[in-house]
């Protein structure tokens, strides 16, 4: 069984397009060994001949094997419009060893363009912070892919420079650009010091409003972030996007954190389903073939 890609493959190779291949090609390996079935990551290069349109691109070698009209199928003929949201603000740079959170969703992000260009979809990068940091058009081209994946993997090597994060105002901009309807995945750990989640979900209920579909990927380092798996000892606990420092031992206050975060959490799978957002839970210990299963999932109730 081949070893599954790593948090640390991602530092070793720094090579995202590289990554992200190896990614794609073993989650369909996978999948098409899975006793699971019902999806496709293979799209033909060509399309049935739909009459009264031109005749100038029917394959006629096609039609001659098969007795049928079929057109070939060119990189701008969609299936699909993807905007994929990539928050950036410090706090998706924690665990800082590793950089981890920021590390899981580049790669997950890189893999997901990478599958939707296999499916000859248009997809588009946005990072973010407290503000639009950048903007990619939407695109299915294979110059396209390699300049986001290139992308990516810059924002690996770039340092937060915001202290805070805006995913309210980034989702009403976005919202207001999207001139078609469209899949907008958001990789976030939605935390934020200024916003609560009621704008949170204006926000997202504008996107909705606007027919497009959306699917949240919730990232967290599971082990600290959520069961507070710390030694028991004295620590200093640093907020990294205010940089507030917090002197304690984790006894302390594990209870009363990990209520917090569960009830945070509830919060936030209640209102998507409010909203029939879909929301995806994922620690970045976790494979990212989570992910991309999760992509198919939703793209099978789009299309």
């Amino acid at each position: 069984m081949k070893k599954p890609i790593t948090l640390a493959d991602v530092q070793k190779f720094e090579n995202m397009e590289f990554l992200a291949k190896q990614l794609v090609a073993g989650f369909i390996t996978g999948l098409h060994q899975s006793p699971y079935h019902g999806f496709s990551v293979e799209f033909s290069e060509h399309r049935l001949y739909n009459s009264g349109e031109s005749t100038r691109h029917i394959d006629w070698k096609v039609f001659s094997r098969t007795d049928k009209l079929f057109v070939k199928r060119f990189e701008e003929e969609t299936n699909l419009r993807c905007h994929i949201l990539l928050d950036v603000s410090p706090s998706m740079y924690y665990p800082t060893e590793t950089n981890g959170k920021i590390t899981f969703s580049a790669l997950a992000a890189a893999a997901l363009a990478t599958l939707l260009r296999k499916q000859r979809d248009a997809v588009g990068l946005v990072t973010f912070s407290d503000k639009i940091e950048i903007q990619s058009p939407v695109r299915s081209t294979a110059s396209h892919l390699h300049t986001l994946l290139l992308m990516l993997q810059k924002q690996l090597e770039t340092k937060p420079t915001a202290k805070d994060t805006n995913v309210a105002d980034v989702i009403h901009q976005i919202a207001q650009q999207i001139p078609k309807r469209s899949l907008v995945v958001i990789f976030s750990d939605m935390l934020t010091q200024h916003e609560n989640s009621d704008a949170i979900f204006a926000a997202l209920q504008h996107l909705k409003h606007q027919k497009h579909e959306v699917l949240i990927f919730h990232v967290m380092d599971r082990r600290t972030e959520e069961i507070f798996d710390f030694a028991e000892r004295p620590y200093v606990f640093v907020d990294v996007e205010t940089g507030q420092e917090l002197k304690l031992q984790p006894s302390q206050v594990k209870a009363h954190y990990q209520a917090a975060v569960e009830h945070y959490k509830q919060e936030i799978a209640l209102k998507c389903g409010q909203y029939k957002i879909d929301l995806v839970q994922v620690d970045i210990s976790e494979p990212f073939d989570k992910v991309l299963y999760a992509y198919l999932v939703k793209r099978a109730k789009v299309r």
